[in-house]
């Protein structure tokens, strides 16, 4: 079950999710948390959803389905988490991915602040995993990240709200590599590969949360199934095919070799 925003051009939130759990064999269901206003050029606005709307799309699925994961998106109101968080409390499943959005790739802010503090409280207690990028790791840990020890405390920090572990990306990074640090109660593992120069990453944190989700929902271990997903992801940039006007064919990735598309 996705619970996420709408996104009409088709590149993140609800429908991008989706298209991710059907590519890695599961069913998908789902839940729209807001409706944003945007195209591939970016957002221009948003319409929330209220909690009661939330629970009439959520509940009903429940009651039909064994739900075996949850990955969560946009979450724009302190109200949609806390009925988000209270849903889940009373149907627990064994599977809870966070994937804490706060602004669009655009830049558009997508929920207040005092949805952050519910979102860090109430929900993160309930997860299985939490997938911020850096600079929400920042928000959320309050520790500033330039390399992998910063990373490495924030995600200690995080840890504290009582999620079971945290993998904060680094895709967004100016550099020749792309590392996502993973920090649980084992410690912290740098998962690293070649920087892809692209225009077409719209939707890659959306991707890679439900990509987590499901695969940790056939039984994968975490850190198996970070990989897969991370592959994924590469060659989904890779071999985007770039519709849409705010898209396009900027693919820079240095191929040797033994470079695999």
């Amino acid at each position: 079950m996705t619970i996420a925003g709408f996104d009409p051009s088709g590149g993140a939130g609800v429908l991008a999710d989706i298209k991710t759990i059907t590519a890695f064999g599961c069913y998908g269901v789902g839940a729209i948390s807001g409706i944003t206003f945007q195209n591939t050029l970016g957002v221009s606005g948003a319409q929330n959803e209220s909690p009661m709307t939330i629970r009439q799309q959520i509940a009903p699925l429940f009651e039909d389905f064994e739900i075996a994961a949850i990955k969560t998106g946009m979450l724009p109101t302190a109200e949609i988490v806390l009925e988000v968080a209270e849903l889940i409390r009373h149907r627990p499943v064994p599977v809870v991915v966070i994937d804490p959005v706060l602004r669009s790739t655009s830049g558009f802010e997508l929920v207040d602040r005092d949805a952050v503090e519910a979102l860090v409280t109430q929900l993160f207690p309930l997860a299985s995993l939490v997938t911020p990028n850096r600079l929400e790791a920042e928000v959320i840990s309050g520790v500033q990240i330039k390399n992998e020890p910063q990373g490495e405390r924030a995600g200690e920090m995080i840890l504290k709200t009582g999620v079971r572990a945290v993998l904060i990306t680094g895709g967004d990074t100016e550099s020749d590599s792309s590392v996502d640090l993973l920090i649980d109660e084992e410690g912290s593992t740098a998962f690293a590969s070649e920087h892809i120069e692209s225009k077409n990453t719209h939707g890659t944190g959306c991707t890679l949360a439900s990509a987590l989700a499901c695969l940790m929902a056939q039984g994968r271990l975490l850190k198996d199934a970070i990989p897969v997903a991370r592959d994924y992801i590469r060659r989904a940039i890779l071999n985007a095919p770039g519709l849409g006007k705010g898209y396009g064919p900027l693919n820079h990735f240095p191929r040797g070799p033994n470079t695999r598309i």
